[in-house]
């Protein structure tokens, strides 16, 4: 009995050795991936992503470090100086610091492993032009919010006015808006609203791909302005003087029904379908349509801000970084991000089925279709100087709207000031 008993335990030790040598021969053969992001707690996204790549990769292991968002850019950028070798996949969080992060050599080439993989730049609608640098890509968009029209069809119906359409000139908006304005006073419905942001007026000017906000001459912004002023002088949109004293957030106009139509970005639209919902919001019967095109530009065309992964130049672990970034910015992570209520930078049938999907949003088929786009310009280019740039460039769009200075004198502030920049 008593060898009996010596010989289980002995064919348990063994059992249990050959296990734990199993375990071990996995954990050292398992890779543990390090992801610089920021507001880890407040991001949907996060989570769900890395769940569903692990699921389908047991081998590797995903972690991250929360490195905040109020310094994220500089935070990052120290880290990576000092040849940490810590984190493998960054989180790109605007272009000014992509671009100092390629600068500094700290990021790296993506086109081989594109190439390798097969990865068709055109499902990211023209992004990834934006993102190269001369010659290179070095971040692959997994994100993306772009720019459409917002509409009250309630306010449409009243003024007997058609709903917009997915293929309008700024002209023919503009008319559209002067019809649909009506009343005086507490009761005034204005026809469209111009938030205070210089990109409302300047960014239609760079949909032709002709001219971006860092080349240095902005005399192509001159006929933006005008129209733009003209319906204000009108009384077709909101003062900006006024806007600005009362420090109004866009939201309230639209959820109030003070507004017909909205051009702002596609993060708008999870935000409304809550508000209706909790009854703050008053849009209730409302519609999408793409944002309105210069003549001679293609309907669907429009503007997007962009989030991106890159791998760390000094990662040990290069190819799984490579596949998990290939993961996340892929159809697989489009799908996980379109989950979440977020906007991926793939726009495929199956991430509109996801988001057109959700309760709330319109029912009507020209909402649906206006979130295919033609192509998409990013809101600033890639330049060392963006950050600089755009303070030069907000601070005379403020002076031309609150008519401090005449347009062609804020243009020419734009000129001269980001001169100065690019010669320093």
């Amino acid at each position: 009995m008593t060898k009996h008993w010596l010989r289980r335990i002995a064919a348990g030790t063994a059992l249990g050795a050959v296990l734990a040598a199993t375990g071990l021969a996995h954990a050292a053969d398992q890779v543990t991936l390090n992801w610089a992001l920021w507001d880890w707690a407040a991001t949907p996204y996060y989570q769900p992503l890395i769940d569903a790549y692990e699921a389908a990769h047991p081998d590797v292991k995903i972690t991250y470090t929360d490195l905040g968002s109020a310094d994220y850019d500089t935070v990052l950028q120290t880290q990576l100086t000092g040849g940490s070798s810590d984190l493998d996949v960054i989180t790109i969080k605007d272009i000014p610091g992509y671009a100092n992060l390629i600068s500094a050599n700290l990021l790296t080439p993506l086109d081989d492993y594109i190439k390798a993989q097969n990865i068709d730049p055109k499902i990211y609608g023209g992004v990834l032009d934006s993102l190269t640098v001369d010659g290179k890509v070095y971040s692959l968009p997994f994100r993306s919010d772009f720019w459409l029209l917002y509409y009250n069809k309630d306010l449409f119906d009243k003024a007997g006015v058609p709903y917009p359409t997915n293929d309008m000139t700024l002209d023919q908006f503009a008319d559209m808006a002067r019809k649909v304005t009506s009343g005086f006073g507490a009761d005034k419905v204005y026809g469209t609203h111009f938030h205070v942001w210089r990109s409302v007026v300047q960014l239609p000017a760079v949909f032709d791909g002709k001219h971006t906000v860092v080349d240095g001459n902005y005399d192509f912004l001159k006929p933006y302005y005008e129209r733009v002023l003209k319906l204000q002088d009108e009384g077709v949109v909101m003062s900006y003087s006024q806007l600005k004293t009362s420090n109004t957030h866009y939201s309230g106009p639209f959820y109030n029904q003070q507004i017909a139509s909205m051009p702002m970005g596609s993060w708008f639209i999870a935000t409304n379908i809550a508000k209706v919902k909790t009854g703050e919001s008053k849009a209730v019967h409302w519609g999408l349509a793409k944002y309105p095109h210069p003549d001679g530009v293609p309907a669907g065309s429009t503007a997007s801000t962009v989030t991106g992964l890159s791998v760390a130049a000094n990662s040990k672990h290069q190819q799984a970084a490579l596949d998990f970034v290939k993961f996340v910015s892929g159809p697989e992570g489009a799908a996980v991000v379109a989950k979440t209520g977020t906007f991926p930078a793939i726009t495929n049938d199956e991430v509109l089925k996801t988001i057109t999907s959700t309760p709330g949003f319109p029912d009507d088929q020209q909402s649906k279709d206006a979130l295919v786009t033609t192509s998409r310009v990013l809101e600033i280019p890639v330049s060392p100087i963006a950050p600089q740039i755009d303070l030069v460039l907000s601070r005379a769009h403020d002076a031309i709207m609150t008519g401090s200075e005449t347009i062609d004198q804020g243009i020419a502030d734009m000129n001269k000031g980001v001169a100065e920049l690019q010669k320093k």
